[in-house]
Formats: C-alpha cells, sequence, structure tokens
C-alpha cells in the first residue's frame, strides 16, 4: 500500500476511534457497564399501596417488611437508574462496595425499607460514579425536584386512573417535564410506579425509549393509603 494511502487508513481510523469516544455512552461499553459513564438519570416512583397489595397478594398476607405497616406511605423513591439513550448499565462493580448503616438509616424517609436501599445502591448506585453518601444525596435532589400532584397526596379510597392520565398529571404538576420524559409502570391491573427522565444537573428532560414502555392498560388502581 502506497505511504499516502496508509496514512489516510490510519487518520480514518483515529476520527472514528475518537467519534466513538465522545458519542453517547452504550451498552456495549463493558458487560456491565461503566461508573459515571451514562446519559441520564431515571428517577422511580413506587405507589406504595400497589407494593403492598401485590406483595400481600404473593406472600398470602404475611407481614412483609415495615413499609407495609401502618404508616400511610404514598409515593416512595423505587431508585435512581443511571441510563443510556438506549439501555442502562448495572452492577458496575462487583462486589459492590458497602454503605455505613447510618447512612441507610437516613434514607428511610424516602426509601422505607433498608434492603431497598442496600439493593439500589450495588444495582444502580455503584454505576452513578459517586460514592454512597453523594449518590444518596442526588437520590434526595432528584426526589426534590419532582412534585407530586395533589389528588396523588393523600388517597383515601381506591382511584381509577389511565396511564395517560396520571402521566398527563405528573406533567402539568411539573413544568420543564413533557409526556416524552415520564412513564407509567403497572402491576396486576394496579398503578405500580412513574418513573421520570431527569439529566446530571436535575432538570427533566425527554427520553423516548423509556417514556414508549410505559403501561398499556387501558384502566388501573390506585390503592388507597394504609388507613385510607
Amino acid at each position: 500500500m502506497p505511504r499516502s494511502s496508509a496514512t489516510s487508513s490510519i487518520a480514518a481510523i483515529v476520527v472514528l476511534c475518537l467519534a466513538a469516544l465522545a458519542g453517547p455512552a452504550s451498552a456495549q461499553d463493558t458487560p456491565h457497564g461503566t461508573p459515571g459513564r451514562f446519559d441520564f438519570y431515571v428517577l422511580s416512583l413506587s405507589w406504595s399501596p400497589s407494593f403492598c397489595a401485590d406483595a400481600a397478594e404473593r406472600h398470602a398476607g404475611r407481614s412483609v417488611g415495615t413499609q407495609c405497616g401502618t404508616r400511610p406511605y404514598a409515593f416512595v423513591v423505587h431508585g435512581l437508574w443511571p441510563q443510556y439513550e438506549k439501555g442502562f448499565p448495572e452492577n458496575c462493580q462487583v462486589p459492590a462496595p458497602r454503605i455505613d448503616h447510618r447512612l441507610v438509616a437516613s434514607m428511610l424517609d424516602l426509601m422505607p425499607a433498608p434492603h431497598l436501599v442496600f439493593n439500589e445502591w450495588d444495582k444502580h448506585g455503584t454505576c452513578s460514579g459517586l460514592s454512597p453518601r453523594a449518590y444518596f444525596d442526588t437520590v434526595r435532589k432528584a426526589r426534590a425536584a419532582v412534585k407530586i400532584p395533589p389528588q396523588y397526596r393523600d388517597l383515601a379510597q381506591p382511584l381509577e386512573v389511565t396511564p395517560n392520565a396520571v402521566a398527563d398529571a405528573f406533567v402539568k404538576a411539573n413544568p420543564g417535564l413533557t409526556p416524552d420524559g415520564v412513564a407509567v409502570a403497572c402491576s396486576r391491573k394496579r398503578l405500580s410506579e412513574v418513573r421520570l427522565c431527569l439529566s446530571k444537573q436535575m432538570q427533566f428532560r425527554d427520553c423516548p425509549d423509556v417514556a414508549r414502555r410505559s403501561c398499556r392498560s387501558d384502566q388501573l388502581v390506585m390503592p388507597p393509603l394504609r388507613g385510607g
């Protein structure tokens, strides 16, 4: 091969490599993902009464932990998940760095089960590139960025809803959020979660790949808060 052709080929390869490095993160980076290399977050808010109803059915009415005791939890934080534009990393450090029990206890107002806090750190927090303290501080900032629609704050009776109506309520309550930045999940005809996409700077942003996976049921039920 002439020297000029060889030089051109090498230059083309370098350009392609640099373009790949500059592009969005992808699921092909490593088998599990590289800590800190992702595009945005998904804040997943779980409707606690649905979780408890499902758990009671699975466990034949036996106690399923403190979350499903007498305290009337409404939307609680399931997790804050690093995401790619398509797909997501998980379990980016195995074994995961351990987290202090005092840090776990400090998160129970938002994530009312210690095992949930541990699991979310292992699976998702390790992909954030943050220390445990910084990751859970970010969880708290993400939750503070979201306003719960008033009709869902103190639900005393079962409420029939549609996924679109719930998404629209969150869009209305949160300036900057669009229908392409939210997804509604369901389980056994119950609303289970609302998932909202946030930039690393805690600003709402669109995430079509997440939004298109919203529940497609025509009608869902939101069970009331405990004691409702």
